[in-house]
């Protein structure tokens, strides 16, 4: 029995010095702690921030074992190390301090952080900004997609991420970030607040409600307005559309539109977004009856008519085409190429009255009364070629027209016209 009584004792003496020893051993690892994040602390005030980092990387291995009470100044430090120079390591420093702060119910070093982290977000974005405009889309995306992670309330960082990976090439990616933005809901719609400039008379965006309406109060702007963006969702999907075309995926784009058009049915873009890609395809007869579809809803919209003529154009309906090409010369009287369409339009039935004048080369009579049939069909073409030629002049307007003016007979245009034409040539 008292073997049995001295081991416990023993136990009970060796347990409490392994307590002691554990107890000392926190203590010197965060005495150890607190003198590394002195260190980091007086190298970040010096700006020598390689000495910051160096020392804060000797912390992260060592992350989950930093004593609780120096763990917010730890996160601190750490995001106010990597700074600009790891802009990502930085932010997720200040998350986790933001995280860690609110389960403790104290904020100390999240008021410190919060300043910081949106000097971050304003050096990423101008970053993104300068990039694209430098036409530095891959960088400029990832930067894009970084600010929106840093702030992800400000939705449109996205947007310009997806963008400027399309331009880019960089088409898995920007699909990414377009469905992304489809998954969050995103519309872009958002409210400008004008008012016009009392110095310059230009209006300008002053950003935000309150702060239009205080200059417009101190005199310095005028004529305060309020305009309300469209949508960017039929763009979204316009653009996974083209993605999926260059991807040699048509099939997906057009799935992609009509699922689109679902919920929205009566929107135009989308219609001659989806229409665009069944030109990709080849598939003229869709074409048409969605450029239908399109003209009822906008039914004075000159570029409708004008697509509308085209089709009918390929179809041989040329009666159609015409009245298609009219239309559009109606609701926009200065339609260069809808003008040069109406003319080959018309010109185009030459072919039958050619073919009848090849079968009859041996009977004088119909062939004559024939050619007098072309010329008056020449004559009924011409207006449209002048109006387009003085247009929209080109190589090939003026060719035609010479060719005109010489069959028939029309001699001072031609004669002006030739030397016009020599100096283009001249020009090819």
């Amino acid at each position: 029995m008292k073997i049995k009584s001295n081991n416990k004792l023993i136990k009970s003496k060796m347990k409490n010095q392994i307590l002691a020893l554990t107890a000392g051993l926190l203590s010197i690892a965060s005495f150890a702690q607190k003198n590394e994040l002195k260190i980091v602390e007086k190298a970040i005030k010096k700006g020598q921030s390689n000495e910051a980092i160096a020392t804060i990387a000797t912390l992260e291995s060592t992350e989950n074992a930093i004593d609780p009470k120096l763990k917010a100044k730890y996160y601190y430090l750490k995001g106010s190390a990597y700074g600009k120079s790891n802009v990502k390591k930085a932010a997720a420093a200040y998350n986790d301090l933001f995280a860690f702060e609110k389960e403790q119910g104290k904020f100390k070093y999240t008021k410190l952080a919060k300043p910081q982290l949106g000097e971050l977000i304003q050096f990423v974005s101008k970053k993104a900004i300068a990039q694209y405009g430098d036409k530095s889309y891959k960088n400029a995306a990832d930067n894009f997609s970084l600010t929106y992670r840093l702030s992800p309330k400000d939705t449109s960082f996205l947007y310009n991420a997806a963008v400027s990976a399309s331009l880019a090439k960089d088409y898995d990616v920007s699909l990414k970030y377009y469905d992304e933005l489809k998954n969050i809901g995103y519309t872009g719609i958002a409210t400008q607040y004008l008012a016009e400039n009392k110095a310059t008379g230009v209006v300008e965006d002053l950003g935000g409600k309150s702060n239009r309406n205080t200059m417009v109060k101190f005199g310095k702007y005028i004529n305060p307005t309020e305009k309300v963006s469209k949508s960017k969702q039929p763009d979204i999907i316009k653009s996974m559309g083209y993605i999926y075309v260059n991807q040699g995926k048509p099939e997906l784009a057009i799935a992609a539109l009509e699922e689109a058009r679902k919920s929205d049915p009566k929107n135009l873009n989308l219609i001659l977004s989806q229409a665009d890609m069944y030109i990709k395809l080849d598939k003229m007869d869709k074409f048409g009856e969605l450029m239908v579809e399109a003209v009822k809803l906008n039914p004075t919209n000159p570029t409708l008519f004008f697509n509308l003529g085209v089709v009918n154009a390929n179809e041989n309906k040329i009666k159609e085409a015409i009245g298609f090409y009219n239309k559009a010369i109606e609701l926009k009287p200065d339609y260069a190429d809808a003008y040069m369409n109406l003319y080959i339009a018309i010109i185009s039935e030459e072919k039958s009255i050619v073919d009848e004048m090849n079968k009859n080369l041996n009977n004088f009579k119909k062939y004559d009364e024939l050619e007098g049939k072309q010329k008056e069909l020449y004559r009924k073409a011409l207006p449209s070629l002048e109006k387009a030629d003085s247009l929209d002049r080109s190589i090939e307007s003026v060719r035609a027209l010479l060719n005109l003016y010489d069959i028939l007979e029309i001699n001072d245009k031609a004669d002006a016209l030739r030397p016009i034409y020599k100096e283009m040539r001249s020009k090819q």
